[in-house]
Formats: structure tokens, C-alpha cells, sequence
């Protein structure tokens, strides 16, 4: 199946700036997260398409390759430019400085993405009972994240002192080399060695964090659940991720829902089932019984002549329906209790009621079987008794 267009597969136009296709990538891979989308695998190809996407467009250097030759830029089975090179462009690391040697630059950009970077996003796993994601809530828990130094407002450089631009690459990030080759002379642009491609250098590194600019901290943070979320749904707060660098806003904080089970519920969806085991002449004569709900106990009326395993509903008393006032509803199985063990009076009572419904060849076996067991079990002690009376007389 032919690839989409990448701009298509973002939903931006071909003109987008930088800001615009990273927001709308945050938007379609928040959408088509596996975490969101669990066992979905139309929303995970989606979201390796989105990825895939944006790995091109968000660097400037292989969005201009794309944008000049398309898909082709990245088949490795493509041939390369022309049908001359089988690694494809990607593979060839100074591609774009092999252009600009043939036709004087304007060719593909080697300067650094050295704008504002977003902050990593982070993830907590947040343990819920069956109630607590039922009803929702407030949930306060801890997280260690890396947060900009107080002491060096980030920068890294100890009070009163200041970075300085890298000499290396005059800020730059990257060295520029030339080299002579079968096509001329070829530029090669490579990671600043001096600065590792910051494009400055601290000179007295702050005591507080050794120069990182971060350190890490422990923070509480307090979420709002709502009211029927799911086991392996996600909740996402904006901002509480980790912060960005050079400007750049704060990635974002997903927390991970796991509802634990419930000792005498089974949720499917926002229905509630519940197994209710009842007597045998509550089943056929019908009566009231106690079922329990989320909301309490209450009474439920048994219709008369209700058959083993059956099924009932009651309205509205299942889990609240995600942001609406809504509820799932409870279904009941009705599970009768037959007895096993009967006296001989209990017994007779059954026969006779089953004859009295019109089954005589089963009371019959019954009657039969019945008296069988109770002539083995009275037969030792008639053979007790007999033996006492023989015993009597022939004194």
C-alpha cells in the first residue's frame, strides 16, 4: 500500500512552520497512543505513521530532502538520486553538502535545530480501587522529575558568571569540514567536539547542579479522576512533565490508570454483572432478596418461578458514563441454590409435589431410589435389633 503524505498524515499544509508540526503531532499522537487505544491495531499503525511523519518533518534537513523528492528520499529501494547510490538519502551523510558543492549551495540547511526544545514527557502508574474509579475523586501521589536549577536559573554556569560562545563553532553547534573527493570538494558537518554541540562553554560550573542546569527534585501532584474512568485509560496534565530547554515549554504528565478487581463485582464497560444466589423456593414461589450495589443494599423482588441462571437488569445502577450524568446498569444472575442433602420427610414432601405437578414416572424412581438408601441404612440396625430380641427370648 502506498505511503500517505506526510502533511497529510499530520493534517498540516506544506507551508507549516516548525511550532504548527509539532503541535499538531502532539495532537495525533496523543490521539493514537497505545496507551489509549489498547489492542487497537488500526490506532497503532496509525501511530507509527504519525511518528514516522514527523521524524521527517520536524527536521529541517530531511523535510527539504522530502520536500523535493518525496517518499523516495528515504526507500532504501529506491536507488538514491538519480538511481545511482541503493542506501537511499539518509544513508549518505553529506548528501546535502555533495549538492551544495555542484550548484553553490541553496542545496539542504547543515546548521543545528538550536530553537526552543520541548520537555520530556512522563508517565506514573496510578493504582485505583473498583469504587475509586467508579465514583472519581481526587488522587495526590509523589513524582521525581528534573526541574531547572534555582541557583543558575538553568543555565549552568555558576552565580555572576555567564556562558560564553563557543569558539569551535562560533555557537553554532557543528563543524564544517572540506574534503576532496572524485566529486570535487565535499563539506562534512559534524557535532562541535569542544561545546558537544551546545554552542556555548561554562567556564565555572554552577555548585548546585555541576553544570547540568537541572537537578532532580521530588514533587506531589494531585489529579482529579473522573468518574468512570477504565482500567489502562490515561489521564493527561498538561504541563507537568519535565521543563524545556532554551525557552521551550513543559512536556506533559500522563497517569496511568489500573483499576484493582472487586470481590463481588465484574465491570463490562459501565455495566455492572453480580452472581445472586437464592433458594430454591425463593426461584418457585418468588419472594424478596437483598442485592448489593456501589450505592448500598437494596431489595429486589424475585419473580415467582425464575429459572436457574437467569438474567435480570436494573436500571441505572452501574458505573457513571465518562463526563455524563448517565450510569451503566447492573445485571443480576440468579443462581438457585439446589440442596443436596434432605431428610426422609423433606424428601416425601418433594415426591409429592412433583406428582402433584403431574410427574409420576420421576417420583416413582424417586420413591424407588429413595427407600433403597433408607433399607441399607435401616437394615443394620433391624439386624442389631433382631439379634437383641433373639437374645431376650432365649433367656
Amino acid at each position: 500500500m502506498a505511503k500517505r503524505d506526510y502533511y497529510e498524515v499530520l493534517g498540516v499544509s506544506k507551508d507549516a512552520s516548525s511550532d504548527e508540526i509539532k503541535k499538531a503531532f502532539r495532537q495525533q499522537a496523543k490521539k493514537y497512543h497505545p496507551d489509549m487505544n489498547p489492542d487497537d491495531k488500526e490506532a497503532d499503525a496509525r501511530f507509527k505513521e504519525v511518528n514516522e511523519a514527523y521524524e521527517v518533518l520536524s527536521d529541517k534537513q530531511k523535510r527539504a530532502q522530502y520536500d523535493q523528492f518525496g517518499h523516495a528520499a528515504f526507500d532504501q529501494t529506491a536507488g538514491g538520486y538519480g538511481g545511482g547510490y541503493s542506501g537511499g538519502f539518509s544513508g549518505f551523510g553529506g548528501f546535502d553538502d555533495i549538492i551544495n558543492s555542484f550548484f553553490g549551495g541553496g542545496g539542504f540547511s547543515g546548521t543545528r535545530r538550536s530553537g526552543p526544545e520541548q520537555g520530556a514527557d512522563l508517565r506514573y502508574d496510578l493504582n485505583l480501587t473498583f469504587e475509586e474509579a467508579a465514583f472519581g475523586g481526587k488522587k495526590s501521589f509523589t513524582i521525581q522529575r528534573s526541574e531547572n536549577c534555582e541557583a543558575c536559573h538553568g543555565t549552568g554556569a555558576k552565580d555572576g558568571t555567564k556562558q560564553r560562545t563557543c569558539p569551535s563553532c562560533n555557537g553554532t553547534g557543528q563543524v564544517k569540514t572540506v574534503q576532496n573527493s572524485i566529486f570535487g570538494q565535499v563539506q562534512q558537518v559534524t557535532t562541535c567536539s569542544t561545546c558537544r554541540g551546545e554552542g556555548s562553554i561554562i567556564d565555572e560550573p554552577c555548585d548546585a547542579c555541576k553544570g547540568r542546569g537541572r537537578v532532580n527534585r521530588m514533587r506531589s501532584v494531585t489529579v482529579n479522576i473522573p468518574a468512570g474512568i477504565d482500567d489502562s485509560q490515561s489521564i493527561s496534565l498538561s504541563g507537568q512533565g519535565e521543563p524545556g530547554r532554551k525557552g521551550g515549554s513543559n512536556g506533559d504528565l500522563y497517569v496511568m490508570v489500573h483499576v484493582k478487581p472487586h470481590k463481588l463485582f465484574r465491570r463490562k464497560g459501565y455495566d455492572i454483572n453480580y452472581d445472586k444466589t437464592i433458594s430454591y423456593a425463593t426461584a418457585t414461589l418468588g419472594g424478596t432478596i437483598v442485592v448489593p450495589t456501589l450505592e448500598g443494599d437494596m431489595d429486589y423482588q424475585v419473580a415467582p418461578g425464575t429459572q436457574p441462571g437467569e438474567v435480570v437488569r436494573i436500571a441505572g445502577k452501574g458505573i457513571q458514563r465518562l463526563r455524563q450524568s448517565s450510569k451503566g446498569d447492573m445485571f443480576v444472575r440468579l443462581v438457585v441454590d439446589v440442596p443436596k442433602k434432605l431428610t426422609d420427610e423433606q424428601r416425601e414432601l418433594l415426591i409429592q409435589f412433583d406428582e402433584s405437578l403431574g410427574n409420576k414416572g420421576d417420583s416413582q424412581k424417586s420413591k424407588k431410589s429413595a427407600p433403597q438408601k433408607d433399607k441399607k441404612e435401616k437394615g443394620f440396625f433391624e439386624k442389631v435389633k433382631d439379634k437383641i430380641e433373639e437374645t431376650l427370648d432365649g433367656n
